[in-house]
């Protein structure tokens, strides 16, 4: 491996090892790989490409990269339609492989944007969940400002417990401190009210246990509940709720932030002097688009896990693995697994969350 890159930054040795599944997404392996090139040259990432060797040396040779990013062969890989079963069904995939790397100590966090059942269910068998940790969850963020909303549970968990939901509470904020800077991270959740006692028993329990266990250790800050309509207001940095409500209103964020693009170029193109209009406001539309890609912030991430997963959308091409592959360094230099076990740990030493727990409560 050089020691620079051509036109970029300089590697550190003493920066994160990330492993990235060259085999895993829609346009894989050829976005994938120009997607780590791009992060290594332009923010000096140390990554390890995991997948099929004469596939992935052929395309480092035409990005004139053959010396900057090692690989590590993976005889097989998973499809896109693929779910839970993956795990067990192909042990030698290259996310499998590349949890391995983790586990061994070669790699501190895996980047794939193969099927999110499939990785969720082998990094989950791989890299097992942390202790005491309940049920890992998948958080990503929503484009709010002046930084990003969390949501969390986004898929991984389509049944849970109001103990999950607090756990998932606190994994948030560990998120939210890491890769965001917030030092007190708000906390919400998401039900059909704002009102206290609003929502389902789920909703309505978590948000009892997540009130007597607020004052900590740890503390949390937890400013009760949050509606759907709220979500992109910013007025929480981590909105908490059950894989499958999160995983709907996450789609039908994305949806709507579809239809309304697509209105807007309709009407900025309608005529000729619309389109003389959208051109003196281009550079704000296209700061808007960006904000609003789903590119632009990495993918989803794995919380719960010993090792950290990032989960790049099915779709990305080079800059959203790029940007993956950064989220994924920032995370694992911010030593999330850390922060997340230390809140586990003092959350489950809590009295009053032990008191609960003996209540059996479901």
């Amino acid at each position: 491996m050089s020691s620079a890159s051509p036109g970029g930054r300089t590697p550190s040795a003493l920066s994160p090892v990330i492993a990235v599944d060259a085999m895993g997404g829609d346009h894989a392996p050829h976005e994938i790989v120009k997607g780590a090139v791009r992060a290594v040259r332009e923010h000096g990432l140390r990554l390890v490409l995991v997948g099929r060797t004469p596939e992935i040396a052929s395309l480092l040779t035409e990005e004139d990269a053959g010396r900057e990013i090692p690989i590590v062969h993976a005889d097989d890989t998973l499809a896109m339609h693929e779910g839970a079963l993956a795990s067990w069904r192909r042990p030698r995939s290259s996310v499998a492989v590349a949890c391995k790397l983790i586990r061994q100590g070669d790699a501190a966090a895996l980047v794939s944007a193969g099927s999110t059942g499939g990785v969720v269910a082998t990094s989950t068998v791989r890299l097992r969940t942390q202790s005491g940790v309940l049920r890992p969850a998948l958080a990503l963020v929503l484009p709010t400002r002046p930084v990003p909303t969390i949501l969390l549970d986004a898929g991984a968990n389509a049944d849970a417990k109001p103990e999950m939901l607090v756990q998932f509470a606190h994994l948030g904020a560990a998120y939210a401190q890491t890769a965001h800077g917030v030092a007190e991270p708000r906390v919400g959740i998401l039900t059909i009210g704002s009102e206290p006692g609003k929502g389902n028993k789920l909703a309505r329990k978590a948000a009892e246990l997540l009130t007597a266990t607020a004052a900590g250790p740890p503390k949390l800050d937890f400013r009760g509940n949050i509606e759907g309509h709220d979500l992109l207001a910013g007025l929480v940095d981590v909105v908490v709720t059950d894989g499958f409500t999160g995983n709907v209103a996450l789609k039908s964020v994305e949806g709507a932030v579809r239809f309304a693009f697509d209105e807007i170029r309709g009407a900025l193109t309608a005529n000729p002097l619309s389109k003389a209009g959208a051109l003196l406001h281009r550079k704000p539309l296209r700061e808007l688009r960006e904000r609003l890609d789903s590119e632009s912030y990495g993918g989803a991430v794995l919380l719960g896990l010993n090792g950290t997963a990032v989960i790049a959308h099915g779709d990305s091409h080079a800059r959203g693995v790029e940007r993956a592959c950064l989220l994924a360094h920032e995370l694992a230099s911010g030593r999330i697994v850390d922060q997340v076990r230390r809140r586990v740990t003092a959350t489950n030493r809590s009295p009053t969350w032990l008191h609960r727990l003996g209540q059996g409560e479901e």
